[in-house]
């Protein structure tokens, strides 16, 4: 059985990009296609895999920053004709786009946000991409509806990218969370002249992450310590409104983020999360999460046993839930328990059993799911 992967672009560290290398990990050998790859800007792992990418990589614009290319995807991916028995799409708009001369899954991680819910995902864009991307959007979307409808299979991450997907395409997706990549078994390095005792914020800077909500939470509470490790568009900004208690960090190791993890005192995410990762990897090392009541945090967080909601993105709504965190005590073993529903012998071996599957469908008559008008 031959199986390859596809994915958007590897040009960033994020939990999409810690799926996919799940999946490599489950099929070593498979090869792993994409519109561009930039080894310093993701995860080195990577680099042990057979990596493919298009055109776009020979444009340094789109490796330090894959927004540049959002024009330009659809035909990149388009132009992609990938030889295998199964092809294995790890797409947020763009990778169920390559054509497959075998089987077609899509592992939705949330259509194309820039479509569906573009004053979100690109209020934080140059206006002349904003502006492309308004001018394209009709024909963007019979594009993407039409990726959509070449799948064999389609799944998503989450309940809440599920009913997107069948919102936006007609299709209905079988829900396969993806475990917590980063375990507590690994190496842990300290980071020079951090105490123990800090809440901790893993998330990329743009605005529709509203680690700004958490920073303005932390001015009221001197105290406490916040630490943020991610890096974008926003850094400056929340770096200018940010108080000494507050530390950013960024392209940091794996070794370092484990060590964040076992000595925060909590994790924090105000963000629209179209699957909850962060709260399973907070539980991994036994730690509670304060997370927006949204998304796919509600998949991901027993609400008063994992963690606690707040309602909205915003101090007056952050503080009290941080307050409960402090003031409760919390069951370390529990925590770890609720991360281990989600391993990643459970995904890997999901994933397995789905391309078997589907490539004993393909040998019957292919007749792929097809979109909503």
């Amino acid at each position: 059985m031959r199986v390859a992967f596809v994915h958007d672009y590897l040009t960033q560290r994020g939990g999409a990009e810690r799926v996919v290398l799940e999946m490599l990990r489950a099929f070593p050998g498979a090869p792993l296609y994409t519109a561009a790859y930039q080894p310093a800007a993701t995860f080195p792992e990577f680099s042990s895999f057979q990596i493919h990418s298009s055109v776009l990589n020979r444009v340094p614009a789109v490796r330090s920053d894959h927004r540049r290319g959002l024009p330009l995807y659809a035909a990149a991916f388009s132009a992609m004709r990938i030889d295998a028995d199964v092809v294995v799409c790890s797409s947020s708009g763009w990778a169920h786009g390559a054509r497959a001369t075998g089987r077609k899954i899509v592992y939705c991680h949330n259509p194309a946000r820039w479509l569906y819910q573009p004053e979100e995902y690109l209020r934080d864009s140059h206006p002349a991409l904003r502006a492309a991307i308004g001018g394209l959007a009709p024909w963007l979307r019979r594009w993407d509806r039409k990726a959509a409808a070449s799948a064999d299979r389609y799944l998503a991450n989450s309940t809440v990218v599920a009913e997107r997907v069948r919102a936006n395409y007609g299709i209905d997706a079988e829900v396969v969370p993806p475990p917590p990549a980063l375990k507590p078994g690994g190496d842990q390095t300290a980071v020079p002249g951090l105490a123990p005792g800090f809440f901790l914020c893993v998330a990329r800077l743009h605005a529709y992450k509203n680690v700004d909500a958490l920073i303005e939470a932390f001015g009221s509470l001197p105290r406490e310590r916040l630490v943020v490790v991610g890096d974008g568009p926003y850094r400056d900004r929340l770096l200018a409104m940010s108080g000494p208690n507050i530390t950013f960090l960024r392209a940091i190791a794996d070794a370092e983020l484990r060590w964040l993890y076992a000595n925060s005192h909590a994790v924090l995410a105000a963000s629209y999360e179209d699957y909850g990762l962060t709260p399973l990897e907070a539980a991994a090392f036994g730690r509670p999460v304060a997370v927006l009541r949204s998304g796919g945090f509600l998949d991901t967080v027993v609400d008063g046993a994992t963690g606690v909601f707040f309602d909205r993105p915003a101090a007056a709504t952050i503080l009290p839930a941080i307050r409960e965190l402090l003031d409760r005590s919390w069951d370390a073993e529990a925590l770890r328990a609720h991360s281990e529903v989600f391993s990643t012998e459970r995904f890997a071996g999901r994933i397995r059993s789905i391309i078997e599957a589907t490539l004993i469908a393909g040998q019957g008559a292919r007749q792929p799911p097809t979109p909503s008008d």
